[in-house]
């Protein structure tokens, strides 16, 4: 048995944290809290209730991703295409909805709405607008940096314009997230570069409620010796959102680990806290 919540990450430590003592599977949307304090908070009530949270980082589930993450892993196992060397992920602004709510059913009658968790201490609450917006658009490619590099990162640089955080990971390599460069009206362009010395892992990625669509994987070797080759994988027709649940229900029966467990992102909620432009200013919309 396992428990999926949807709910505000502001108010993961009023609804979720509670829940931990049942012992149950939590599945929740990300980030895992709105502050350092409270996802620690959090983390030593997980530990307490002996059981495991996913948080929903969806594009972990992405068969485009996964297929990536797989071909990623395995190069730098065996090293054929050298080493590993840059990790880029871009996110313009777009159409993230793509025509994916065409058969939303809505309700007009007012929800209960809980209360909000407290934010980072000494957060103005200008400071906590713009982190939440920042969330609520930047921080799936802020995770998924961190899936593509296999490791822990730090923040190395980040453009008073918004537009680029250059990071470097916890074994020397080179990254950078793009903050909508530029902006699109009728399509999504958001992708990712993983750079070896000797050849690359691209991955575009379809909008976030687009149905039955997963993403395009293209793998380049060109190691000497032999002619350079460009692999296209065809993947299954399904979404990271139809993916997500499956990887949570297979981490239910014990099939494999949950894609993405609270002490990583930890890492991600320090790593918000430090770099979030506390500022007043518009941020994108997504659509």
């Amino acid at each position: 048995m396992g428990s999926s919540q949807r709910s505000r990450f502001d108010r993961h430590g009023s609804i979720i944290a509670p829940l931990y003592r049942y012992g149950i599977p939590i599945l929740t949307e990300k980030p895992l809290a709105s502050s350092v304090e409270v996802g620690r908070e959090m983390l030593a009530a997980l530990r307490e209730g002996g059981s495991w949270h996913m948080v929903g980082y969806h594009k972990r589930s992405d068969p485009a991703v996964e297929r990536a993450k797989a071909e990623i892993d395995r190069l730098k196992a065996t090293g054929e295409s050298g080493k590993l060397r840059y990790v880029r992920v871009t996110m313009p602004e777009g159409d993230w909805i793509a025509s994916g709510f065409t058969d939303l059913i809505d309700r007009s009658s007012p929800c209960h709405s809980p209360n909000r968790i407290r934010p980072q201490q000494a957060w103005t609450r200008p400071c906590m607008r713009a982190t939440s917006r920042f969330v609520n658009y930047y921080i799936h490619q802020v995770n998924l940096l961190r899936f593509l590099f296999g490791e822990p990162y730090r923040v190395t640089f980040a453009a008073p314009s918004g537009v680029l955080m250059a990071v470097e990971s916890a074994s020397g390599v080179a990254g950078v997230l793009e903050m909508t460069p530029y902006k699109t009206t009728v399509d999504w362009q958001e992708s990712a570069l993983v750079g070896f010395e000797h050849g690359y892992v691209k991955i575009e990625l379809p909008a976030p409620v687009a149905l039955n669509r997963p993403g395009r994987v293209e793998i380049f070797r060109d190691a000497g010796g032999t002619a350079p080759e460009t692999i296209v994988p065809h993947l299954p027709w399904f979404t990271r959102c139809a993916g997500r649940p499956r990887n949570f229900v297979a981490a239910i029966r014990g099939e494999r680990r949950p894609p993405c467990e609270p002490p990583r992102r930890w890492r991600t909620s320090k790593s918000l806290a430090t770099t979030s432009r506390c500022s007043g200013e518009e941020a994108p919309q997504k659509g």
